[in-house]
């Protein structure tokens, strides 16, 4: 058993933005454990100021290209909810179905490209190739599903133009909502298939309780709408999310960390299961036993098989969606309504946690104030708190095997600095 370790990581490998790991161990006992990002900030939330309500959404989702779907949702909520606009029934169910392109996309990017590896050995998914070339063409053909939704509602899964206050600027044919269905079942059937890829994985036997915040609305699995939720405390509304996040700052940090009840929280998928499990599909519920996910679970590393579950979900949600609107007729839909001053905050569930926003406009419909708290500054004090808890119980292993399982707890998490981390490199030294 090693007594004195030192890790001292510049930066984070593979990631949009930058990011260190220090950890210092002397004589057994954790002196330091931090995760630091040193991004510079971004600055998004300035760009809005003074920017008319119409170029919101498209300006604010170019802070990231894999959640950029969620922070037009987030966007356009905010807006809406300044205004007072309430949207219709066909404006919520196109809204599912770009939301359900964007988590094909991301949690299978982050299944099977980004954590697979570490469960088979391999540096990257490129080895995978040879050795599961069935794994990755399965997970290519998934991951194209997600694009090719983005496309036939929004134009385009990366920075969608059909996406706008009240109603989109397009709206799909029958025949395409046909062929998503068929495409959508035909997922399905992928994702039957690769349960045994992630049944065949050793996940990490690791437990910390903690605070899961996420979306609740009763009757549903939460995604785009509904109020905030936790584990600890219960539910509140959607406005209240300031006193949810508490941000402050830290010395080794220039992204904002945040706390509710306990001086950590976790956002995302895990989060999302463990608080609305009971409003997941019977499918996505027939998952989850398969692959041994009971709520609640405590284990962080688990998030990536909450993913897998919420795919099977989104898929039978969005396959839902698709037949209501078959039975609409559907219109290009008004988008008038009138400009007045006001205050309006968005909550939505992105692949990696609950996202906020909140603007504040004048009469004349433009920006005067933006606030947006990402899900990965909300979790930052929760993987650094799973480094603590986990690190002394593996100190008997070898370098590379502690390397690994903190590698693998940063990827669990399925972080975003500027709202995306894919790898993380640890060196002792």
């Amino acid at each position: 058993m090693a007594n004195n370790i030192k890790i001292d990581v510049h930066h984070i490998t593979r990631v949009e933005g930058h990011g260190n790991i220090k950890v210092d161990i002397a004589n057994g006992e954790l002196k330091t454990c931090n995760l630091e990002i040193v991004e510079a900030p971004r600055f998004f939330e300035a760009m809005l100021r003074g920017r008319i309500y119409d170029e919101a959404a498209l300006i604010i989702s170019r802070i990231c290209g894999i959640c950029s779907v969620g922070h037009q949702m987030a966007s356009l909520n905010a807006t809406e909810d300044a205004f007072g606009i309430k949207i219709s029934r066909q404006e919520k169910l196109l809204r599912r179905l770009m939301n359900c392109g964007e988590y094909f996309e991301s949690h299978v990017l982050h299944i099977f490209f980004l954590a697979v590896p570490d469960f088979v050995g391999a540096k990257s998914v490129l080895p995978l190739v040879n050795t599961h070339k069935d794994v990755v063409i399965q997970a290519l053909k998934l991951k194209r599903l997600g694009h090719y939704i983005g496309d036939v509602i929004g134009g385009r899964l990366i920075h969608a133009m059909a996406s706008n206050v009240k109603a989109m600027t397009k709206i799909p044919t029958p025949a395409i909502l046909h062929d998503i269905i068929a495409k959508l079942q035909d997922a399905k059937n992928e994702l039957k298939i690769a349960i045994k890829t992630l049944k065949a994985l050793n996940l990490p036997q690791f437990e910390r309780e903690t605070e899961y915040i996420s979306l609740y609305k009763k009757g549903e699995y939460a995604l785009l709408e509904g109020n905030i939720f936790s584990s600890d405390s219960g539910e509140t509304s959607y406005k209240n999310y300031r006193e949810f996040t508490n941000e402050y700052l830290v010395d080794h940090s220039t992204a904002k960390r945040a706390k509710h009840s306990r001086d950590s929280f976790m956002v995302g998928a895990l989060a999302r299961f463990n608080n609305n499990h009971e409003w997941l599909s019977d499918s996505a519920k027939e998952v989850a036993a398969d692959l041994g996910l009971k709520a609640p679970c405590f284990n962080s590393y688990l998030n990536t098989v909450a993913q897998f579950v919420e795919l099977v979900h989104i898929a039978d949600d969005s396959i839902a969606a698709c037949e209501e609107l078959l039975n609409m007729q559907l219109v290009l839909e008004d988008r008038k309504f009138s400009l007045h001053a006001g205050t309006g905050v968005g909550a939505v569930e992105v692949p990696r946690g609950i996202l906020y926003h909140e603007y504040t406009y004048d009469d004349q419909g433009f920006m005067q104030k933006a606030n947006c708290i990402i899900p990965t500054g909300q979790n930052l004090n929760n993987i650094e708190n799973d480094f603590r808890a986990l690190l002394p119980t593996i100190m008997h292993k070898s370098k590379e095997e502690i390397t690994l399982m903190l590698e693998m707890m940063v990827r669990a998490y399925d972080p975003c600095i500027s709202c995306s981390t894919h790898i993380l490199d640890v060196e002792f030294v």
